[in-house]
């Protein structure tokens, strides 16, 4: 199935073929995927690497738990780190910057219980490129307050009656 079609693709890749896929399945082009072609709208969107795509289309950052919030904020300040309180407890740190607040946090004793780098998905930078090229949009006719049709009783509909 889909695992012999991947492995397929990748084999023809590695000969030096190029292998075109249109798909919208962007969870199965993160997994097979190299160089991504991004279309909208009759535009070219995109024409770059999978990493360069996901790293220009959406936010990295460093998410960070402590029991010494406090603490750790002072030192990141003064180290320069511009840091972003979620407000549930949780700091973060735009880019990859997970190393250098680990070793300032040790360098100061200070416990981490989380430190953990996030990218966005393919899908998310994908959604994030193509905000504004989207050709359909949900919309509903009906308003909010109309009442529901009427249903119908299994079998109502059967001509044999």
């Amino acid at each position: 199935g889909i695992h012999w079609i991947r492995n397929l693709m990748k084999s023809l890749a590695a000969q030096g073929r190029t292998v075109f896929v249109s798909s919208h399945l962007m969870s199965e082009m993160a997994l097979t995927a190299d160089h991504l072609v991004v279309i909208g709208q009759g535009r070219l969107l995109a024409d770059t690497s999978m990493a360069d795509f996901i790293a220009q289309n959406s936010r990295s950052y460093v998410r960070i738990r402590t029991p010494q919030r406090e603490r750790l904020l002072d030192v990141l300040h003064a180290a320069g780190v511009t840091v972003v309180e979620t407000g549930n407890g949780t700091l973060e740190v735009d880019g990859s910057k997970s190393e250098y607040i680990g070793e300032l946090a040790a360098q100061h004793q200070i416990v981490l219980h989380e430190l953990s780098p996030q990218q966005a998905s393919l899908e998310e930078a994908f959604m994030q490129l193509t905000a504004e090229s989207v050709e359909y949009h949900a919309h509903s006719d009906t308003p909010v307050d109309a009442p529901l049709p009427p249903q119908q009783q299994w079998g109502d509909a059967w001509k044999g009656k």
